[in-house]
């Protein structure tokens, strides 16, 4: 990742959230067809297809080497699932993470779908992990530093038995993907990189309903839990501002979807993160 930690001026800001608001707005076509019988291959290329149509470069595929627009990550995966033949089944979830990269600036989002009906286990999974996203952006406030995020996400999901992952972060965001600083899901209030206005992070918690270790798969990409228990990952967008970061993301576009298809969604635990949409 980059040494420097970069700070966007409002102007940059503005142009970064459209791309946020197309990742969100691409996860909602996901939203629409995904379903058990949907291989995650299919998902893919629809992604690629509506991220093109709309004037923008999907943002993982080629960095890295990455093979794909997105990355769908299901069960016991934990980030970093490559889309292929894998057809999709009553019960599983389902983490689909994508970027774009549009305007010389990256959005980067990632949302855990239900498919078909699952266990209430794994419904509280889901909640709890949303929970932590909300309490880490919470604590993205100007003057706070990076480990007063890591500590909010990692509190609330230890409190409620699940697995903090150690090895994966959330980072800075701006005309690369991955910039400085990395951004924790665990760690001590005080400590860390100091949060400045201006600041974007991508905040994204990753919580096993099990143990905390993760191992990486054969293919170079998968991260699985060791356990084989499930994995949740929300991911939003925000520049640190004083008192309240400012949502850059949305996760609206693909609740109006499932709330029409009459489908289960991840209840929060008081924010929605309403930002401006278009259209």
């Amino acid at each position: 990742m980059a040494k420097t930690v970069n700070h966007l001026g409002d102007d940059e800001i503005a142009v970064l959230k459209e791309s946020s608001l197309l990742v969100g707005r691409t996860l909602a076509e996901v939203a629409k067809v995904i379903a058990p019988g949907v291989t995650t291959g299919e998902l893919d290329r629809l992604a690629e297809e509506f991220i093109r149509d709309n004037k923008a470069v999907p943002g993982f595929k080629g960095l890295y080497g990455c093979p794909s627009t997105l990355l769908i990550s299901v069960n016991e995966q934990v980030v970093h699932g490559l889309p292929g033949d894998r057809v999709l089944r009553e019960g599983d979830v389902a983490s689909v993470d994508c970027g774009v990269l549009m305007n010389e600036l990256y959005g980067d989002s990632a949302y855990t779908f239900t498919i078909g009906e699952v266990d209430e286990e794994v419904k509280k999974l889901l909640r709890v992990t949303r929970e932590c996203l909300d309490r880490g952006i919470a604590a993205a406030v100007e003057g706070n530093r990076t480990g007063d995020i890591g500590h909010a996400v990692q509190e609330h999901a230890e409190s409620n038995g699940y697995g903090v992952v150690r090895e994966l972060v959330g980072h800075g965001l701006g005309r690369k993907l991955h910039e400085a600083p990395e951004v924790p899901n665990y760690g001590r209030r005080g400590q860390g990189v100091r949060l400045r206005s201006g600041m974007v992070l991508a905040i994204e918690p990753m919580i096993n309903m099990g143990v905390k270790e993760v191992k990486q798969m054969s293919d170079g990409w998968t991260i699985v839990t060791r356990d084989g228990k499930p994995s949740a990952h929300f991911e939003h967008n925000v520049a640190v501002r004083p008192g309240k970061a400012e949502v850059l993301s949305t996760f609206s576009y693909i609740e109006d979807v499932l709330r029409a298809k009459g489908e289960w969604m991840v209840p929060t635990e008081a924010v929605d993160h309403k930002v401006e949409r278009n259209g």
